[in-house]
């Protein structure tokens, strides 16, 4: 199964109702778990899910994370401010790039090269953003749309999921 194949996969059982994919071909095994996925063993009343994740390779995530059944108290000076509620609001005009799949992203194509993509500066529908290690395979991925770079929002060398938003552009 090509890596092609697998994101579209992906992306068909994001939009079922599906909880949970498995397929066996050979040597190749894929699991798919979507947040609708729940784990019989664990028995806890609340549990945060992550959207898809790929187990059985080495792209392994759990599925489901247990929390406390009670969140602590917060004390009025602790309490969460509203400041990102306004950085979400600023953050409206921009537009994403995402990444086209699960793998480990870098900004440059070897570590003594600069940075594809830096703060500041203009890019045009076409231009290489950054490149995404998947199973061994480099992928330069590519700007769908021009504009000038506003935020890098993912740090050199660290994995990545599907959709994830990598990087915030004005458009121009």
């Amino acid at each position: 199964m090509t890596f092609q194949e697998i994101t579209e996969l992906i992306k068909a059982l994001s939009k079922s109702r599906l909880a949970e994919f498995k397929m066996k071909d050979g040597d190749f095994e894929l699991s798919v778990k979507t947040d609708r996925y729940v784990d019989t063993k664990v028995h806890s009343s609340k549990m945060i899910s992550t959207p898809i994740s790929l187990t059985g390779s080495p792209l392994a995530a759990p599925a489901i994370q247990p929390i406390a059944a009670e969140p602590a108290p917060v004390s009025p000076e602790k309490a969460p401010s509203l400041a990102p509620a306004k950085e979400e609001a600023s953050t409206a005009n921009y537009l994403e790039i995402k990444s086209p799949m699960v793998g480990t992203f870098y900004r440059a194509a070897s570590p003594e090269k600069p940075a594809y993509a830096e703060v500041g500066k203009t890019i045009n529908k076409g231009d290489v953003v950054c490149v995404i290690e998947a199973m061994k395979l480099f992928n330069e991925i590519e700007a769908e749309i021009s504009g000038k770079i506003v935020k890098v929002l993912v740090d050199n060398a660290k994995p990545v999921e599907y959709d994830q938003v990598l990087f915030l552009v004005e458009p121009e």
